[in-house]
């Protein structure tokens, strides 16, 4: 039989503990914390101090104008908001069964699989599991890595960069993702035979935010060729805003030849025949390591798998 010898058991560590950690960090007050969580100050006071006593730390530093987490308080915090997102997924997934649904899965992903890769396993799964709720998130790499560790994701397809924690997490790569210059139907540009660089060094482009990995490697792809970036540039990643503004001028946007391909497959705007090697790093699927996928999230993890294959051209382990 197992001992159950837990610390948290050992401390009778409250639910009610970890909301209020969760409370302290977004309001960084007790007494609105208190509110928030519906409950005098005075209680939310000795709820912190219990916990405090039973790790030996301080979890907050008291300040004249409120709290600040300390280093032990940001572990606890980050914890408490994992758990507190299973605890919710549980309540969720038994909601479902009761319901006579077969649970949620949710997914996040960066825009060019979002595209290619998650319509056709999203498809498969619905085909199979009408009752299954899918939810999707489209966002940047280091976004959605929060939202997988915070528990509010199941599965993501993106990137990991070396600043990332990748000690619990499961990568499997699936490509690279090249770019593309992109520009409006009929723009002059679209004429030109042998189109270098040097023939749109003093173009207006739409290019991805500063600080970004594709920003970098952009201006990179410029300089290795002895050219200056181009000085004429709108900064935006906000796929709506990029198409309306190719439609409405003559400039040409950076853009993943993903989403470079489905733009010009319906029209909305042309992929430039010029050469462009500032390519992104592969991205992959990623799962947690130390998480157990729910029953919905396995019927995903395989879709998406039998899906890269089609896409992809790549077979990936179907555990």
């Amino acid at each position: 039989m197992t001992n159950y010898t837990h610390w948290f058991i050992r401390a009778r560590l409250k639910t009610r503990q970890l909301l209020l950690l969760v409370a302290l960090a977004e309001e960084g007050n007790i007494h609105r914390a208190a509110q928030v969580l519906n409950m005098t100050q005075p209680a939310a006071s000795k709820l912190l101090k219990d916990l405090e006593d039973v790790l030996e730390v301080s979890l907050f530093d008291r300040l004249p104008r409120g709290m600040r987490p300390t280093w032990y308080g940001e572990t606890m915090i980050r914890h408490a908001r994992v758990a507190l997102a299973s605890l919710n997924q549980a309540h969720d997934e038994l909601t479902a069964l009761k319901a006579g649904r077969f649970g949620q899965v949710n997914i996040g992903a960066i825009t060019s699989p979002g595209l290619a890769l998650l319509p056709g396993a999203v498809a498969e799964v619905k085909r199979d599991q009408p009752s299954l709720r899918v939810s999707l998130e489209i966002e940047t790499s280091p976004v959605l890595l929060e939202r997988l560790e915070q528990g509010k994701l199941d599965i993501l397809v993106a990137r990991l960069f070396a600043e990332h924690d990748k000690s619990k997490l499961r990568y499997e790569a699936l490509t690279e993702e090249p770019v593309c210059a992109l520009v409006r139907p009929g723009h002059p540009l679209l004429g030109m035979t042998g189109l270098t660089l040097r023939d749109v060094v003093s173009a207006g482009w739409i290019v991805p935010p500063a600080g970004s990995v594709l920003r970098h490697r952009f201006e990179l792809m410029y300089q290795e060729e002895g050219l200056a970036p181009p000085l004429n540039v709108i900064e935006s990643a906000a796929l709506l805003f990029i198409t309306r503004m190719l439609e409405q001028s003559d400039m040409i946007a950076v853009l993943a030849t993903e989403v470079g391909r489905y733009y010009a497959a319906h029209g909305i705007a042309a992929v430039l025949p010029l050469a462009m090697p500032c390519h992104m790093d592969a991205f992959g699927i990623i799962t947690r390591t130390d998480r157990l996928l729910s029953p919905a999230a396995k019927i995903m993890l395989k879709a998406l798998k039998d899906e890269s294959l089609k896409v992809y051209g790549r077979r990936l382990d179907p555990d």
